[in-house]
């Protein structure tokens, strides 16, 4: 199977993701608009309620990322690497998805607590790499650290796929044991993922500019038509500043530049959905069968984990226990 044919039988994952994340963001958008009306018609503080209604909102959201939305994506993963490693897939790709996820880690707290120590791998590891820049010191460091940081991060939540995606294919060992084998094969093999560095980011600035530049201008023109709503809005923010005496940006209490403010976030909050259903999936299939390959070829030994020890005290706390 090709890249092009895998993500297609894959895109059903894609799919009821996104379902989700448009319901939760649906959930979200109303706690914080019913906050917001609620409390600005009780007691003219519509500001607080709207912040309140938000909080409400992101503790669902983060609930629902946690038990049902990582989870789908865990499927995909394992969808992927099956017909990488095995060049087919099931007749009903979703229903084999959540099996596979089931039978690994039984449990979502189980399949988080693995992917916790991946990010905390790579992570740890992200962050040597980021001191080297900051090491130049003064704003030009800063700048590089930063820099560095952004990039790392990117390149750190793709590996943590791929490594997820090496636990599955390694069924016949431990989770932790192929967590540590997956956390190897990117320092054997680095040279064979950096030409995916400029797909990643190539890819995910074009999505940037397309869907969230879509989003933000009909955002932007749909709020034009409601102008006396921001004029509220901004001038609550300004007897907020006055009354608690807090110094608040300007930008904030200026109806033009709020409603900017707000289709930029809406922009980018859709766009993130559209990128992370649909974009990254496709950019994850050529990044994932390169990683697949690379370590199906030559599976780390245990002689080869002492190498990663010192990179990364999760790591060699890890292998430090499989060894006891």
């Amino acid at each position: 199977m090709n890249n092009k044919e895998l993500y297609k039988k894959t895109l059903c994952f894609s799919i009821h993701k996104l379902f989700v994340d448009l319901i939760t963001l649906i959930v979200v958008a109303g706690l914080a608009t019913a906050g917001f009306l609620v409390m600005n018609k009780v007691n003219n503080l519509g500001l607080l309620g709207l912040v309140i209604g938000l909080f409400v909102g992101l503790v669902i959201a983060a609930l629902v990322g946690h038990f049902i939305s990582y989870s789908i994506k865990a499927g995909q993963i394992a969808m992927m690497t099956y017909g990488i490693t095995e060049n087919k897939l099931p007749d009903n790709v979703y229903q084999e998805g959540k099996k596979v996820v089931k039978e690994r880690f039984a449990t979502v707290a189980a399949l988080f607590a693995v992917t916790n120590i991946i990010k905390s791998i790579f992570n740890q590891i992200g962050r040597g790499i980021t001191a080297l820049g900051n090491a130049i010191g003064g704003d030009t460091g800063g700048t590089i650290g930063s820099a560095i940081s952004s990039a790392i991060q990117t390149i750190v939540a793709y590996m943590c796929d791929c490594c997820l995606g090496w636990v599955f294919y390694r069924k016949d060992k431990g989770s932790a044991k192929a967590t540590l084998e997956g956390a190897v094969l990117f320092f054997k093999h680095g040279k064979a993922f950096a030409k995916n560095v400029g797909r990643i980011f190539g890819m995910g600035l074009a999505s940037l500019v397309l869907f969230g530049g879509s989003v933000f201008g009909i955002s932007y023109l749909i709020f034009q038509a409601m102008p006396n709503s921001f004029t509220a809005l901004a001038n609550e923010i300004a007897e907020l500043s006055t009354r608690h005496e807090i110094e608040i940006h300007e930008v904030l209490t200026n109806p033009t530049t709020l409603m900017l403010i707000i289709a930029g976030v809406i922009g980018i909050v859709i766009w993130s959905f559209i990128h992370s259903c649909f974009v990254r999936p496709f950019i994850l299939v050529g990044v994932l069968r390169n990683y697949m390959e690379a370590g199906m070829k030559d599976i780390p030994s245990e002689s080869s984990f002492a190498e990663l020890d010192s990179k990364s005290p999760k790591f060699a706390a890890l292998r430090k226990s499989l060894q006891e």
